[in-house]
């Protein structure tokens, strides 16, 4: 039986069997198709460009160029952390190494609560778009049908990440690849009309789109970028896997900075090529009207392929059903680490013999997503939209512990080397602030009644659901810590910055203190 460390003087590096994940699986390729996937380029295109658009005009470009700035800080923060500490806990266990229990813990609940609100939309999205597909498009107005095709969704990706990570890489190389083929023929075809005059409204590229002085409105330039944070949101799930890639210290960090770079380069070009071709005018195809905001490519999908518009349709559906998929890989192995570590109830490091996947974590996520969608779809739509634009907060607040954890976890480090100092240091904190300040200026944005589909409590809904999903969190967590299970994780003794941070294969040794005894 391998044990942590039990010797607070001497740090233990990362070793062991782990636990019970099939390690050495992934490549860098492997990574970086299940960074992209979980991102869900197209999908995340139809839900923010028109919006963003909307509130900076021709700026949008450089709105997304912005927004990629702290994503690509914090993914040096991640890449720094994973290389010191690669846990499959990411934010929980590196939170918890700098911070304490408390602050790790919450890390942990911040990307469940992210995980579980976005799974929601992506059904609802993913079955949307599939009745699109069937006669005039009528059914997907059907909200029982709807729904229920979301439900399988969400019960199919389950069985796909039940089935294992190296089963998942290979349905996920299909589903991006129909995503980046729809998204390149998007892009040329654009061009090929603005080139032959056919388009619309064709604008010529200028620089001010790519100019950070050219904002006219501040607030608009806050709220795009806040837009625009979101569609970076999901490359972590890279490093969620750390455990069964090939090189556990190296390749996920690899695949987070190169997944952000590439997101960087796709939305840029789809935001150019369809500002080329749509222009920006309130009325008709322009990109500045409000009824296209909702869905740009469904607004000019039968304008710039014709036929073949049935693509783009099939495009973010297959987006947001592989994105279904690559969200419960992090959150269900975010689970087992905290139950390895004694946060939650054992019963989540449960990995399945055969698959060697978090079996139990998995299909509770699974099934969560499914109450979740379900319930606020029957209590309210109008909830279900608010708990969605929510969901930034979420993000801003697991990504900032992270950067600001970097900063405190290699604090005696920061001055040996310039490397050291940009890049376990400089970079992870400005990172951090930059999304401590996005999370505040959200708080601030939603709680007006003006802001969202609600209102409850007389304030803004979507305040209320996303600040509230984060305090659920701290009732859960004194919960637990009233049961004597969890005494050694709060009392920092399962986890704390001297101990190893692997655990045994054997599902019997999670009930094990760090001293061997039974507890």
């Amino acid at each position: 039986m391998t044990r942590q460390s039990t010797d607070a003087s001497r740090p233990a590096a990362p070793g062991g069997e782990g636990k019970g994940l099939a390690a050495g699986t992934l490549g860098l390729w492997g990574s970086v198709v299940i960074g992209l996937a979980s991102t869900a380029p197209v999908y995340s295109l139809v839900a923010t460009l028109g919006f963003v658009v909307l509130a900076v005009g021709a700026q949008a470009p450089i709105a997304f160029i912005v927004a990629f700035i702290p994503m690509l800080f914090i993914a040096f923060a991640y890449r720094e952390l994973n290389r010191a500490v690669p846990d499959c806990g990411t934010t929980f266990t590196w939170g918890t190494k700098a911070f304490g229990p408390v602050v790790g813990w919450m890390g942990g609940w911040g990307v469940a609560v992210a995980g579980m609100v976005v799974l929601a939309n992506l059904a609802q999205v993913g079955g949307q778009y599939l009745w699109l597909l069937v006669g005039d498009g009528s059914l997907a107005s059907n909200v029982p049908l709807v729904t229920a095709t979301g439900v399988a969704f969400i019960a199919l990706m389950t069985w796909v990440s039940y089935r294992g990570v190296e089963f998942g890489e290979r349905v996920q190389n299909l589903l991006l690849a129909v995503q980046y083929i729809a998204l390149v023929l998007f892009v040329l075809v654009a061009f090929i009309h603005v080139a032959n005059g056919t388009a619309p409204n064709a604008t010529p590229v200028t620089l001010d789109w790519f100019n950070p002085l050219a904002f006219t409105d501040y607030s608009g330039f806050i709220e795009a970028v806040l837009l625009a944070l979101f569609i970076y949101w999901g490359w972590d799930t890279c490093l969620a896997l750390n455990e069964e890639t090939k090189d556990p210290k190296r390749i996920p960090g690899r695949a987070a900075l190169m997944t952000t770079v590439i997101l960087l380069v796709t939305y840029v070009g789809v935001a150019v090529a369809a500002m080329s071709y749509a222009g920006l005018g309130e009325s008709g195809a322009g990109l500045g009207n409000e009824d296209n905001a909702n869905d740009v490519f469904l607004a000019l999908k039968d304008l710039i392929l014709g036929p073949w518009a049935w693509i783009l349709v099939v495009a973010v559906l297959v987006s947001a059903v592989s994105s279904t998929q690559t969200t419960i890989l992090p959150t269900a192995r975010g689970t087992l680490a905290m139950a390895a570590y004694r946060a939650l109830p054992r019963r989540f490091a449960t990995v399945h013999p055969r698959y060697h996947t978090p079996s139990f974590s998995t299909l509770v996520m699974g099934i969560v997503a499914i109450v979740y969608y379900v319930g606020m779809t029957f209590i309210s739509e109008n909830i279900l939209a608010d708990s969605i634009l929510s969901l930034g907060l979420a993000i801003a607040f697991y990504y900032g512990i992270t950067g600001f954890a970097c900063v405190w976890y290699f604090r005696k480090e920061l001055f040996r080397s310039a490397r050291d100092f940009f890049f376990k240091g400089l970079f992870p904190l400005l990172g951090a602030l930059m999304l401590a300040y996005a999370f505040i200026q959200s708080c601030i944005d939603m709680y007006d009644v003006d802001y969202g589909y609600t209102v409850l409590l007389g304030i803004g809904g979507t305040f209320v659901v996303g600040v509230g999903a984060l305090a659920f969190g701290v009732v859960l967590m004194l919960i637990w810590w009233t049961r004597p299970a969890s005494r050694p994780f709060f009392r920092g003794e399962s986890l704390n910055r001297n101990t190893a941070v692997l655990v045994p294969d054997a599902p019997e040794n999670y009930g094990r203190s760090i001293d061997g005894g039974l507890t």
